[in-house]
C-alpha cells in the first residue's frame, strides 16, 4: 500500500521543478539580452525582448513538463494568464535590472548579474501565480494507490 503523497511534499516537488524551468528561463533570458545587446540594442530594450522570450519558453515547458496542464482549448486562456499573473513579477524583475544597470556602478552594472538578481526577486512571484491561478487544478489533484496496491478487499 502506497500512502498519499504529502500536500507538503507535492508542493515542494513542483517548486523544485519550477526552479529548475526558472533556470532555463534565465538560460534564454541571457542568451537573448546578449544577442540584442550585439545587434545594438540599448540594454533596456534587449532586456524587454529577452524578458519576453524566456517567458514564452518558461510557459510551455511549465505547462507541459512541471504542471502538465496545457491543454489545446484552454491554451489561449492559459497563456493570457500566465503572462498576465507572471507579468507583475517580471514588472518587479525589469525594474531591479534597468535600476541596476543605469547604477554604472561595478559588477552592479553588469547586465548578466542585473538578470540574476531580478530573475532570483520574481522567482517567488511568479511561482506563486504560475502554480495557484494559470494552472489550480494540480494542488487538487491526489495521489492515488495503483490498482495493484489498492487496499480495498477484493472478492476471490
Amino acid at each position: 500500500m502506497t500512502l498519499p503523497e504529502q500536500p507538503v511534499l507535492r508542493e515542494l516537488k513542483f517548486a523544485a521543478h519550477h526552479c529548475g524551468v526558472s533556470v532555463i528561463g534565465f538560460g534564454v533570458d541571457v542568451a537573448v539580452l546578449h544577442l540584442m545587446l550585439w545587434v545594438g540594442l540599448e540594454p533596456a530594450w534587449a532586456r524587454a525582448v529577452s524578458l519576453l522570450c524566456a517567458m514564452h519558453v518558461t510557459f510551455a515547458v511549465n505547462g507541459l513538463g512541471v504542471f502538465r496542464q496545457l491543454e489545446r482549448r484552454l491554451l489561449v486562456g492559459q497563456w493570457a494568464r500566465y503572462m498576465v499573473c507572471n507579468g507583475f513579477g517580471n514588472v518587479c524583475n525589469y525594474w531591479i535590472f534597468v535600476t541596476m544597470v543605469s547604477s554604472h556602478w561595478p559588477v552592479i552594472a553588469n547586465p548578466t548579474f542585473a538578470v540574476a538578481v531580478g530573475s532570483v526577486s520574481a522567482w517567488v512571484l511568479n511561482f506563486s501565480a504560475t502554480r495557484f491561478v494559470v494552472f489550480p487544478h494540480c494542488h487538487r489533484q491526489e495521489a492515488r494507490p495503483s490498482p495493484r496496491n489498492d487496499p480495498s478487499p477484493t472478492s476471490p
